[in-house]
């Protein structure tokens, strides 16, 4: 199974990337194909609902959500939502992520917005038919240090969302290949 990591965050030394860079790591190292897209690597238009599908980065990264049998997002949350570049990779890779489970990685500035990706795990499940694993990761910086992660239980988290998300994945394509 080819799993999808998908950090979005604009910034390349973001916390979501830091989490995004760790669990990809730690799926590398499984049976599962992973890959590792940075939305900061990618020329992306905004989507303008016509000629942005034409893009040759939007028809490459289409293939690539098309392709994977799993997804986890890593986002930072700005302003009690996914950062505008996950709602734009969304927007313009729309059907190509039907029924897929995703799993989702979120850091914020504080405690308060931990329900924040909310509205964007909505659309998934109801515009795409996604299967959203219920259990994010969800961090703030208090459990970084110098750019990384200082904190056993986020490791756990992590490590708990790389097992889940295939898991989840192979259980439900034995279900459809029967």
């Amino acid at each position: 199974m080819n799993l999808l990591v998908i950090n979005t965050s604009l910034n390349r030394t973001s916390r979501s990337v830091v989490m995004g860079r760790a669990i990809f790591e730690s799926i590398a190292d499984s049976e599962n194909g992973a890959e590792l897209i940075n939305l900061a690597d990618w020329d992306l238009p905004l989507c303008d609902g016509d000629r942005c599908y034409k893009h040759p980065d939007v028809i490459t990264l289409t293939e690539r959500v098309r392709r994977a049998g799993a997804l986890i997002v890593a986002t930072p949350i700005y302003n009690f939502s996914v950062n505008a570049a996950a709602k734009n990779f969304l927007e313009l890779t729309g059907k190509a992520w039907t029924q897929k489970v995703v799993g989702l990685l979120c850091s914020a500035g504080g405690p308060g917005s931990y329900m924040s990706a909310m509205p964007f795990a909505n659309s998934l499940m109801l515009d795409f038919r996604c299967i959203i694993i219920p259990r994010f990761v969800y961090a703030t910086g208090s459990v970084f240090k110098n750019g990384q992660i200082d904190d056993h239980a986020l490791h756990e988290r992590l490590s708990e969302l790389a097992r889940t998300v295939p898991a989840v994945a192979r259980a439900l394509e034995s279900l459809t290949n029967t």
